[in-house]
């Protein structure tokens, strides 16, 4: 039976919002900071999951995976990892910097950034969660693992244990110039065709680099001043606001949409990814 909402806590579904867009590079820039996630997505072989050869199918795929992790049942999330690790079985390298999709410390890394970007989007809409509601946030936060090959046990006991693995986490963060360039390309647009990048480049460099943790723009390249945070939060403070009065249809855009479909594809025998 579908996960409804009546059956989800209020703080995990407050967290499904449209906004979370505004952050989905930083997310991916994030994610890639382990350099052989950064070599294995950079050097992928297939295409059909790649942001810079098809950002529309994986932005997709990325929004589907988060709707059903966190909203969908043990039957959706079991289809949707039988989904993925099929197309992850071609991602994989050995050389210079071996990775294999199917490596459990490295997507326990991904879903502590998927987690924190969660995290980030319900604190700009709502501000702080009670000590309660981060608790309940963060265990459905071990789903964005589990619904990979991760184990449970896996995930830190608490939400105090995850910050001490974030922090620990935070020193192995490394780019080298194939990772940094694709990641400075996509936080620029530089994938999309003219006249994207030009327009808006600018803007979404600005908006990726606002949402990433120091570390990460240190990593990047990027300078970052009291002035550029001082815009960002102006920003946050207007897009929150505007997200907040929106009818909640519109507010779970397109995650909602994305959930629908993939359970209308489960249904029909459809690939979901």
């Amino acid at each position: 039976m579908p996960v409804t909402q009546e059956q989800t806590p209020k703080v995990v579904i407050d967290s499904i919002s449209g906004l979370a867009l505004a952050a989905a590079a930083a997310n991916v820039v994030m994610q890639l900071s382990r350099l052989p996630v950064g070599h294995g997505v950079a050097k992928s072989t297939v295409d059909s999951g790649r942001v810079d050869k098809h950002p529309i199918k994986r932005a997709r795929t990325t929004l589907t995976y988060i709707a059903v992790a966190l909203l969908g049942s043990e039957d959706e999330r079991a289809a949707m990892r039988r989904e993925v690790d099929r197309q992850h079985r071609h991602v994989n390298a050995r050389e210079p910097v071996p990775y294999n999709a199917f490596n459990r410390d490295l997507q326990l890394w991904v879903a502590a950034c998927l987690y924190m970007g969660t995290e980030d989007i319900y604190r700009i809409l709502y501000g702080e969660p009670t000590g309660a509601q981060r608790e309940i946030l963060y265990r459905y936060g071990a789903r964005f693992g589990t619904t990979l090959q991760m184990t449970e046990d896996m995930w830190p006991a608490d939400r105090d244990a995850f910050q001490k693995y974030w922090d620990a986490s935070l020193a192995e963060i490394e780019m080298d110039d194939l990772t940094r360039g694709y990641l400075r390309d996509l936080a620029e647009l530089k994938f999309l065709p003219a006249p994207v990048p030009q327009l808006f480049g600018g803007f979404n460099r600005f908006q990726t680099v606002g949402f990433l943790p120091q570390p990460f723009r240190d990593e990047l390249g990027y300078r970052w001043t009291r002035r550029d945070q001082a815009r960002f939060d102006r920003l946050m403070r207007v897009l929150g606001g505007v997200n907040r009065v929106l009818p909640r249809p519109l507010r779970e855009f397109p995650f909602n949409v994305y959930l629908w479909d993939v359970r209308r594809r489960i249904r029909g025998g459809i690939a979901i990814v």
